[in-house]
């Protein structure tokens, strides 16, 4: 697996349109920088995958997760991203209705900020 595309037709049909949607949204934000690293797609920066990471998408047995590196110091009215390691923060997303495209492209902004 090379892309993310690739990755995503892995999935089950429910993963593959969260998962889509989830790419579609993150390309608006950062767009063409999206890469299989560490066995999932990982949106950066940075010249090579995992260089200045913003995002990630991880496909599960009963979600998928959205999780933003640095994702601890972005405002998060709505409560929904859960703390992680390494500054991390994440929210499981169990059916595409669950992405508000609103929040998590201003997620998206706040730590393509503070990454640049």
């Amino acid at each position: 697996m090379t892309t993310v595309a690739e990755y995503n037709a892995t999935l089950s049909a429910e993963h593959q349109e969260i998962a889509g949607a989830l790419a579609e949204l993150i390309e608006t934000v950062v767009p063409g920088t999206g890469a299989v690293w560490h066995g999932h797609p990982v949106w950066s920066l940075g010249a090579a995958p995992g260089k200045q990471p913003v995002c990630l998408v991880k496909a599960y047995t009963k979600y998928v997760t959205f999780g933003l590196w640095r994702g601890q110091e972005v405002t998060d009215p709505s409560g929904r991203l859960v703390a992680g390691a390494q500054g991390m923060a994440s929210v499981k997303i169990a059916a595409v209705d669950e992405i508000d495209e609103a929040q998590f492209a201003d997620w998206l902004r706040q730590v393509k900020e503070l990454q640049s």
